[in-house]
């Protein structure tokens, strides 16, 4: 892959698992993307819970999806599978206009980390290419730096014109962020994911009820199982937004115990993608279009991959697309 740098330093490549499920002639299939460094499932036994699963395989889903409780990646895969394998198409897990091809999902313009140069040659790519919703990761470079680099963006554009979102990744110490989020807020962004580290929930707590700028759970939702407890951080913290990748949460089930639970304290929410695979990228796009959430989301990373299966899907201007015309390749 494209190497993308972030807060917890420059990714190069990503590992991913597959399943193969045959049920007589049908072939179904999923991604169980576990992504090293983040997951909470990226353990030593993993490739143990992938055999059991094997093993296991004709159990009921519920059993498997409660067996595999501490594995939120396999859980995703294994209910990608599901649905492929009973799908007439195993690529259309959510038939709608999204798989018809007439319509499409609005995504924001990723800017990964780097140096000053690197991040504006980003941005200018994206603006010109259309979009209209930007997504920096910040915390590479020093701060006066990045407020800088915004600054250039607020005097070509307006925040009517450019939407900004800004991802931390944890990145700053719980007593410099709101001095810091008052900084960032000057500059007209519309939220800002993980300003601080997960498991702080006190201070996050904190952060959020007196931000100048909106807040959004990100890492703090991983490794979350019970929904009791789901309920318990999102009533301590009170954020205004999260933020569910389904490979770190629990797949869709898991993403919507969030979602629900986020509805009934009115709390926003969007859904991204975790450098999957087209396998996996392909399965949520199509869920998350069934969401009728008209919010950009984070669906534009299968593009990093230089090895990526080809596949019907197509990011055209700040849209990503299902073009029946291009068939799936996929070997495994």
């Amino acid at each position: 892959m494209q190497a993308s740098g972030t807060s917890r330093g420059v990714l190069r490549t990503k590992e991913t698992y597959f399943l193969k499920v045959v049920d007589v002639d049908n072939i179904g299939y999923g991604e169980c993307a576990v992504f090293k460094g983040l997951s909470v499932d990226d353990r030593p036994d993993y490739e143990e819970k992938l055999e059991w699963l094997c093993q296991n395989i004709n159990r009921n889903l519920v059993e498997l999806l409660q067996g595999l409780i501490e594995f939120p990646s396999i859980q995703f895969g294994l209910e990608q599978a599901f649905l492929s394998v009973k799908s007439e198409n195993p690529y259309q897990l959510f038939p709608s206009k999204f798989t018809e091809s007439k319509d499409s999902i609005k995504i924001n313009g990723l800017i990964w980390m780097g140096t000053e140069a690197f991040m504006r040659q980003q941005i200018r790519e994206k603006l010109d290419v259309g979009f209209s919703t930007l997504k920096l990761k910040i915390g590479a470079i020093d701060f006066k730096s990045e407020i800088s680099l915004l600054k250039s963006i607020r005097k070509e554009f307006s925040s009517e014109e450019i939407e900004i979102r800004v991802d931390a990744n944890g990145g700053f110490l719980p007593s410099e962020a709101l001095e810091k989020l008052k900084r960032l807020s000057e500059l007209n962004l519309h939220s800002i994911e993980q300003p601080i580290k997960q498991g702080q929930i006190a201070e996050m707590a904190e952060l959020c009820s007196s931000t100048p700028l909106p807040i959004a759970l990100d890492e703090e939702l991983i490794g979350v199982f019970n929904v009791t407890d789901k309920q318990k951080i999102l009533q301590i913290i009170k954020p205004q937004y999260i933020i569910l990748k389904p490979s770190l949460v629990g797949g869709f089930k898991g993403s919507t115990e969030w979602i629900q639970l986020a509805l009934a304290q009115h709390i926003g929410w969007w859904i991204t993608s975790a450098l999957e695979s087209n396998i996996g990228l392909n399965a949520i796009a199509q869920w998350t279009y069934t969401l009728n959430n008209n919010m950009p989301q984070g669906l534009g990373t299968g593009s990093l991959f230089t090895n990526n299966f080809e596949s019907p899907l197509e990011v055209k201007g700040e849209n990503l697309h299902y073009n029946n015309k291009i068939k799936w390749n996929v070997k495994l």
